[in-house]
């Protein structure tokens, strides 16, 4: 074999050699590239995951301290009504205050001096919902009745 064959047979290996070198070199450093990217990825979904934990306590917090206001508003300060007068519904509003009627069944209070208030307890920023709010459009234009069902049990059996 002649030296330039050798030689250009042993230039293509280093060559060869080289290249495999650098590539190997370039696919180290973009594979440590993207493992530090993951790294951060989860870092941040880590960190939005321990914010969203705060936020789900921090509003169940709310909701439970809107709930026991709802509950204990009758013996609160500012409840301005009897609470015999006023019955719990919860939804779609907390009470309906028959205000007067303890006096009138006790014989101390006039039929005429009978109000009926329906009332939302609402605690922080919360505000009314849209059913609550048009249930409060209705009554304030007067769409509101009163209505008695009468049922037959001997006509509902058969």
């Amino acid at each position: 074999m002649s030296i330039w064959v050798a030689m250009l047979i042993g230039g293509m290996i280093g060559a060869f050699i080289a290249t495999v070198l650098l590539s190997n070199l370039r696919n180290g450093k973009i594979k440590a590239e993207y493992e530090q990217q993951i790294t951060q990825l989860k870092m941040e979904q880590q960190q939005a995951l321990q914010d969203a934990q705060r936020r789900s306590v921090n509003t169940s917090r709310a909701v439970l301290k809107g709930k026991m206001a709802e509950q204990f508003a009758p013996v609160l300060p500012g409840f301005n009504y009897l609470p015999s007068d006023a019955k719990f519904l919860g939804d779609p509003v907390d009470y309906v205050v028959f205000n007067g009627y303890s006096e009138f069944r006790d014989g101390s209070g006039k039929a005429q001096d009978l109000e009926i208030v329906l009332i939302d307890i609402k605690s922080g920023q919360a505000r009314l919902t849209k059913g609550q709010q048009a249930i409060a459009q209705a009554i304030q234009q007067g769409r509101v009745r009163f209505e008695t069902i009468r049922i037959n049990w001997d006509e509902a059996s058969e």
